[in-house]
């Protein structure tokens, strides 16, 4: 019988406040600031927090415990847990930590514009012209998508910057990077935008966004596009369902209490997304006042637009303008860093594992290869175009694609829902019932199927934004074959130690679940 591995062997959360923390952070990113308000505007607005809601208690909160039980019960990142469960599937974890890989190569640019917009803040660099100074000054962007080579040095300095400090925290490995990291930037984040959310409710026509945001048209409800944008936005806030939960859930100790953690997790997670809703509305009510028309008459609620474009306008006319600003750009770079650290290190769990490094030689190795790679793509003239094409891409295919397969694959083809709901529950405190083996094995990968079937036929039939063809197949579907063609070539190579030398822990019952264990 294989020897059944100790917890002192791989790395661990301190405790349950650690984990929690950076869950938390992982959780909070840019989505939460600048996608959130926007989408809950164009779907129905205050109506939409119905299905958000739904939404969150009928298949995130559910998918979350399904990560933290894969994670905690095989103690791995994602390619060495699906390695365990079978070795068909390890192939399913590379495509994860593909997944990561893109998207981390765009998100630290993100985060390198919103350190310079602090300083910009100060004196409001931008002038009078904050949509020309983004694109035309500040990125200085190509009028046509294409793959550039002249290097923008305002991007390039602080991108390189950013990637030191992130990849400085890696190397430190959990406790001592991860962890301590999101213990002093979670808090940070909190107090940061709370302040910001205090003075933008002070702002003359700040009730007039609340009632923008909140006011909800019912007939919404009534179209299936509300209902899939709802779905489709907890699974990328909650980065559920490509690996960084599963990664995150393996740290923590042998007995710990999974349930709770997750509720804890998700609910704070959507109780900073409505306080974002509220700052941000409460802002383009003074920003509709300022101009004398009605919030619905206002452009660019959502992505970088309003966070680069639309905030510096409304910074510019606001008194205290530029505190205003840097309290704004300041929170907008933390809640990247601790999203980005969470992508990071399911990369680099995953390096770890597969050829044995310690922390430190997979943040120089690989995080320095993708460094490179995303500096020399992200500091160009064609940077906001690729960016916005491997998102689009990377999330509406990659992470939905992930989610569809791994709930299949584990429901259908293992069969191990029970196991992993009797594990939940031999570890947590909040019980959960047999419901939850219905709704991770049948209502999650046929819904989210639909998403990903709908998604992909309008991306091929549709295009997307007006990008040319071989723009959308170099950067979009290319992103999408590097994801598999990775995960391919990973999958093949030999591990530095024996994934398989593992027993769960517990064990399960010696004959295994009973039919009654499996059904109460």
């Amino acid at each position: 019988m294989a020897r059944a591995k100790t917890s002192t062997e791989r790395e661990q959360w301190s405790g349950q406040t650690g984990f929690i923390l950076a869950a938390i952070g992982s959780a909070v990113g840019l989505g939460n600031i600048w996608r959130f308000p926007g989408v809950a505007y164009e779907n129905g607005g205050g109506a939409f927090l119905v299905p958000y809601v739904i939404a969150l208690l009928v298949i995130g909160i559910p998918v979350l415990f399904f990560d933290y039980a894969l994670g905690h019960r095989f103690r791995g990142s994602a390619p060495t847990v699906f390695r365990r469960l079978t070795r068909r599937a390890e192939a399913l974890g590379w495509f994860q930590v593909g997944i990561s890989i893109v998207i981390i190569l765009y998100y630290t640019v993100i985060i390198a514009w919103a350190l310079s917009f602090v300083w910009f803040s100060v004196e409001q660099t931008w002038g009078d012209d904050a949509a020309g100074f983004f694109t035309n000054d500040f990125l200085r962007t190509s009028a046509e998508p294409g793959i550039g080579l002249d290097v923008v040095p305002g991007v390039f300095w602080p991108l390189v910057g950013t990637w030191v400090v992130t990849l400085g925290i890696l190397a430190l490995g959990v406790q001592k990077g991860l962890e301590r990291s999101n213990v002093i930037f979670l808090p940070l984040l909190v107090v940061l935008f709370a302040a910001l959310v205090v003075r933008a409710l002070f702002l003359d026509g700040a009730t007039d966004g609340l009632n923008a945001f909140f006011t909800p048209d019912w007939s919404a409800l009534l179209h299936p596009g509300v209902w899939i944008a709802a779905v489709a936005h907890i699974f990328f806030s909650l980065s559920i369902a490509f690996g960084i939960m599963v990664t995150y859930s393996s740290y923590l100790k042998r007995r710990s209490n999974l349930t709770s953690s997750g509720l804890v997790v998700a609910f704070s997670n959507s109780s900073f997304e409505i306080l974002a809703g509220v700052g941000v509305f409460a802002t383009l009510g003074f920003m509709a006042h300022q101009q004398g028309v009605g919030v619905d008459d206002l452009e660019g609620l959502t992505g970088p637009t309003l966070s680069f474009s639309t905030f510096p306008q409304i910074i510019s006319a606001m008194p205290g303008g530029s505190f205003f600003g840097v309290l704004f750009f300041l929170s907008l770079a933390v809640a990247g860093l601790t999203s980005l650290l969470s992508l990071l290190q399911v990369v680099s769990a995953a390096f770890q594992e597969k050829f044995g490094w310690d922390p430190r030689q997979a943040a120089l190795r690989v995080g320095g290869i993708a460094a490179v790679i995303s500096i020399l793509l992200f500091s160009t003239t064609t940077a906001l175009h690729v960016l916005d094409v491997l998102d689009k891409w990377a999330n509406e295919v990659g992470v939905i694609t992930s989610a569809v397969v791994m709930t299949a694959l584990v429901a259908w083809r293992l069969r191990l829902l029970p196991q992993l709901r009797w594990h939940l529950n031999a570890v947590s405190s909040t019980r959960i019932g047999v419901w939850w083996v219905y709704v991770v094995g049948v209502v999650v990968p046929l819904v989210i199927g639909y998403m990903l079937v709908s998604g992909v036929w309008m991306l091929i039939t549709e295009g997307y934004d007006g990008y040319p063809l071989w723009f959308r197949l170099v950067f979009g579907w290319g992103a999408i074959a590097f994801m598999v063609v990775f995960a391919v070539i990973m999958t093949k190579v030999r591990w530095a130690k024996d994934p398989d030398d593992f027993v769960p822990w517990p064990p399960l019952p010696e004959g295994g679940l009973t039919t009654k264990e499996v059904r109460s």
